[in-house]
């Protein structure tokens, strides 16, 4: 049997003298078997008599606990061997290790300045300090990380039809003033509307095939998959220069170029190349750098 007291004060609220203060008691009787409350008193006492009060209550209901004395001990009578604490020997050295694949180190944010209104942030640098790519003195060659990226995800020419015209776009190189320091590099071909959205399938090329001073070649055709005549008005084409970051461990896109539909021209072309993040809505363009490094492309029209 289980008693339960509420308690509740009511002071003197009329300022007598020598008047107690009354205290209100909600007392209820709950037994565990049965689930439910057997009954509830509801009294008052002056404060003087609540001792006496309880001390009756408790006397006149006898202890039906089911527990014996061994199971209200809260201390254990089993001991711990030696044998048992050397278990937890491979435990206790291996708690601060980790699996080196998963999770993996974070790399920390570094500040930035907070610009004031209208103020822009020349993010020109960050680029120079790439870290674990390749040299001024290594290999003019590259080799991919990524499985498949060595041949790209480039589609074929479309089949052509009587007075529609076929564009192939040949990427032959760009220039960036730490080309050599790129790891996997290749570009992502799109072609996109005012609102971003893509008009054909989105193809990227291979990883570079060589690097020569401040040049990455790709020398590799692109072929736009519509027609010229089915391009909604104000389309462009994006190319996006992405690479590998070895400490960070993903692709990171560096760059971006587009060309629009009246840059569209039988021969050579060179673009401008603009800062991240990629902007198709070519709301808020920022020039890469203020140096003579573009994208140096050739185009080729087919018509019957």
């Amino acid at each position: 049997m289980v008693f339960l007291v509420y308690v509740e004060c009511k002071e003197n609220i009329l300022g007598l003298q020598n008047m107690d203060s009354y205290l209100k008691f909600h007392i209820f009787c709950y037994d565990p078997k049965c689930y439910q409350t057997l009954n509830w008193a509801f009294v008052s006492f002056p404060s003087f008599r609540l001792a006496r009060h309880l001390q009756k209550e408790a006397q006149s209901h006898p202890n039906n606990s089911e527990f014996t004395e061994d199971q209200k001990s809260t201390q254990s009578q089993e001991e711990f061997k030696l044998e048992d604490l050397k278990k937890l020997e491979p435990i206790l050295k291996n708690i601060f290790t980790y699996n080196k694949e998963f999770p993996f180190d974070v790399q920390p944010v570094p500040p930035r300045r907070i610009l004031a209104p209208g103020e822009e942030e020349d993010l020109e640098y960050e680029e120079d300090e790439e870290e674990g790519g390749a040299g001024a003195g290594s290999p003019d060659t590259f080799s991919a990380r990524v499985p498949g990226a060595n041949e790209g995800t480039l589609l074929p020419q479309l089949p052509s039809e009587p007075g529609m015209t076929l564009l192939t776009i040949k990427i032959e190189k760009i220039g960036l003033k730490d080309a050599g320091q790129c790891i996997d590099p290749y570009i992502t071909v799109s072609v996109k509307d005012l609102n971003g959205i893509d008009l054909t399938p989105v193809q990227d090329t291979p990883v570079a095939s060589r690097k020569e001073d401040t040049y990455i070649h790709f020398c590799v055709d692109i072929e736009i998959q519509r027609h010229i005549e089915k391009l909604t008005k104000g389309a462009a084409i994006f190319f996006e220069f992405k690479h590998y970051k070895p400490k960070k461990r993903f692709t990171s896109t560096k760059c971006f170029a587009f060309m629009e539909m009246d840059e569209i021209k039988p021969g050579p072309i060179v673009i401008e190349l603009y800062k991240k993040p990629t902007d198709f809505k070519r709301k808020k363009l920022q020039l890469l750098t203020k140096k003579p490094l573009y994208l140096h492309l050739h185009q080729t029209l087919h018509k019957e």
